[in-house]
């Protein structure tokens, strides 16, 4: 008997990065994860927000981000400026870095969407590649000709319920983006 835990790992894999995408797209409330992108030269490199500041949520649409060295508030303020996706303009008052979470315009919740479902494809193309690597190992495996079909029927059967669980995903995001 072929052993579908594998398939099952690599897909839980896929859907858990899924869901870390999907806390990244903006829905029009603060969420410190929108800035998870963002990158800041600090001290030579490029270093990601989170290992140079503090970022929390003040109300439903400010974050306000305290680095932890106060002399590169200006960098990091030009990078979460310089990001054209995020369409955020930050302020400072050499301590603190506030940034406004303008409301969406009905055209920039379409957008997102439209983005956030490029990701949806994105998550289903790797889930397509791990049934195609376990269908390889199924026909590579020493088993009769009716144990593989029941092998690659169980596959198909799981990565059917992968996929039901990603567009429910999406489906939530997607009402949570156009709610205004």
């Amino acid at each position: 008997m072929f052993n579908t835990n594998s398939v099952k790992t690599k897909m839980t894999t896929v859907v858990e990065h899924f869901k870390e995408e999907l806390k990244k797209v903006r829905t029009g409330r603060a969420h410190p994860d929108m800035l998870a992108n963002v990158r800041a030269e600090v001290y030579g490199q490029m270093s990601p927000l989170n290992q140079i500041a503090n970022v929390t949520v003040q109300g439903a649409t400010m974050l306000l981000i305290t680095p932890y060295d106060a002399s590169n508030i200006g960098k990091i303020s030009a990078a979460i400026r310089a990001d054209q996706s995020l369409g955020l303009n930050p302020s400072d008052d050499g301590r603190v870095i506030r940034v406004p979470i303008p409301p969406l315009t009905e055209e920039r919740r379409k957008e997102i969407v439209k983005t956030t479902s490029a990701k949806v494809e994105e998550a289903k193309i790797a889930l397509r590649k791990a049934r195609d690597d376990a269908r390889k190992d199924i026909k590579a495996a020493e088993l009769a000709e009716d144990a593989k079909k029941r092998a690659e029927k169980e596959v198909d059967d799981i990565i059917k319920d992968f996929n039901t669980e990603i567009d429910k995903l999406f489906s939530e995001k997607e009402a949570e983006i156009m709610k205004i």
